[in-house]
């Protein structure tokens, strides 16, 4: 019953963080499991599928852009992992989180560094929270395409900063992140 954990969306200056749980099955298992940013999108969602199919438990939970600004995004992160770790049906024996913090969890937990290329049931997460919040970002697009969020995920790229100043910070965006701020000031 070890539980991997790891989040995706730190980065980008818009949209949630979200963080996935994922208990391997040891008679089931999953070949090519690997840090998501490794992977093509292609190979993370056909795994993404396997994991949810052969997994014994998984999880998927976040944090939104308000809790991000409110919290900072570190703790919002670790906010989206305890969630995750909850809401487990059956709770692990231990967590393994990908990284060098963990968040306060009712479990014992230790930090990996590098655990999403080395722990399989963290990659498993990983990839669970990579596929999550790229679904999120692509349905985001649909409201508010002006940012072409389908084709930069939200990260802070030369076309997204670009895009920002001309419009202005949408409700995804994240206030306390210095290019939002920046934004807003532009806009008042």
């Amino acid at each position: 019953m070890i539980c991997g954990v790891d989040e995706a969306g730190r980065g980008p200056i818009a949209g949630p963080v979200v963080a996935a749980a994922v208990i391997l099955d040891p008679n089931q298992p999953i070949e090519g499991l690997n840090d998501s940013k490794k992977l093509s999108a292609k190979k993370r969602e056909r795994l993404s599928a396997e994991i949810k199919e052969k997994a014994l438990y998984w999880s998927i939970a976040q944090s939104d852009v308000d809790e991000i600004d409110q919290l900072n995004i570190l703790w919002a992160s670790m906010l989206a992992m305890k969630r995750a770790v909850e809401a487990l049906p059956e709770a692990p024996s231990e967590v393994l989180v990908d990284g060098n913090r963990v968040p306060d969890l009712a479990v014992p937990a230790r930090a990996v560094v590098g655990g999403d290329a080395s722990e399989p049931s963290i990659a498993a997460a990983s990839i669970l929270a990579k596929v999550e919040r790229d679904r999120q970002m692509l349905e985001w697009h649909q409201t508010y395409p002006q940012y072409e969020f389908d084709r930069h995920k939200a990260y802070g790229t030369a076309r997204h900063l670009e895009l920002l100043k001309l419009h202005g910070p949408s409700v995804i965006h994240r206030r306390s992140f210095r290019p939002v701020r920046e934004a807003l000031n532009a806009c008042d």
